[in-house]
């Protein structure tokens, strides 16, 4: 659509059926509004490519972070350089942000489009807008994240676009794939702009779609979170071990009962992913538990080496 309002951006892999849900929220919730819907599609052999191809209404981008290219091995990419590859190509005021694997309840991206333009006209300087959200099947409340007093980050939501310019869209080097959308909303709060909350606006997330590319993710979980911390800690004097992901929780009854949708996939994708729903065993904690203390202490002693 030509003169978008808002550019709708999402990262994919291997989520056909989730994706094909999310895209059907999407263009429900934004029929008749201006807008735009990016996909970055990270080489998918599930047959999303050949589904995305088809779709006239989407902006494809594909590229290929897995498998091997004239027999070398491709080097993986960042969380951040996928995003900001859909983030850059954006021609909308507002940047919306959303996974693969959730749904839009009626309302949300319209809600927080009217705040964010209230807000602006205000003059008020908002850099994003976060929907409140829920891990469905895990969670009955939604919220939203705040890992630093108020300072609210996006996990589903809109940016600015100015804003994201102004900061230089997200750190593509120093995160592998987690704390990069907090790093992002901090340096929106570092310059100027303020992160709120849409009250009115609610998504429904599918935390089970590809275990085993999450239970990847996630090893690589510790050193993101160190490598924001060291980052951080010298500018938000407040960060220690212990206040980084707190959430703001409230009740919601979607009288659209979105989240029925997943009911016909969960069962499936359960038995599939059955292994990776297994909770963890006591050594399991009590080892990751001290690989933790360790690394943090090897910190602390190298930051009192440099002093010396």
């Amino acid at each position: 659509m030509q003169n978008p309002i808002i550019s709708v951006v999402l990262g994919s892999y291997n989520r056909l059926k989730f994706l094909t849900l999310t895209i059907e929220s999407i263009t429900k919730e934004l029929i008749n509004f201006p807008h735009e819907i990016i996909i970055v599609d990270g080489g998918s052999n599930d047959g999303t490519i050949e589904w995305l191809l088809k779709q006239k209404n989407i902006i494809t981008i594909i590229q290929h972070n897995k498998g091997k290219w004239k027999n070398k091995k491709i080097t993986p990419r960042s969380w951040g350089y996928f995003m900001n590859l859909g983030f850059k190509c954006t021609q909308g005021k507002y940047v919306c942000m959303l996974s693969d694997d959730c749904l839009v309840i009626p309302g949300a991206i319209k809600n927080g489009y009217e705040l964010f333009e209230k807000e602006l006209k205000k003059e008020k300087k908002i850099g994003a807008v976060a929907f409140y959200f829920r891990n469905w099947s895990i969670k009955k409340k939604y919220h939203v994240s705040t890992p630093l007093g108020n300072k609210i980050y996006v996990n589903h939501g809109l940016y600015l676009k100015k804003a994201l310019i102004d900061v230089g869209f997200i750190d593509e080097k120093t995160f592998a794939f987690y704390c990069a959308d907090i790093d992002l909303c901090f340096k929106i709060w570092n310059k100027g702009y303020e992160c709120i909350s849409s009250e009115n606006s609610y998504i429904e997330h599918y935390p089970h779609a590809n275990l085993k590319t999450r239970k990847k993710n996630i090893k690589k979980a510790t050193n993101d979170l160190i490598a924001f911390r060291n980052k951080w800690q010298n500018i938000f004097t407040e960060i220690d071990n212990h206040n980084v992901g707190f959430i703001k929780e409230k009740e919601y009854f979607d009288k659209y009962l979105t989240a029925e949708k997943f009911n016909f996939l969960h069962k499936k994708t359960i038995r599939e992913n059955k292994k990776y729903f297994q909770p963890p065993t006591l050594f399991q904690i009590i080892y990751s538990t001290i690989r933790w203390k360790c690394k943090m202490m090897w910190r602390k002693i190298k930051t009192i080496f440099l002093f010396f």
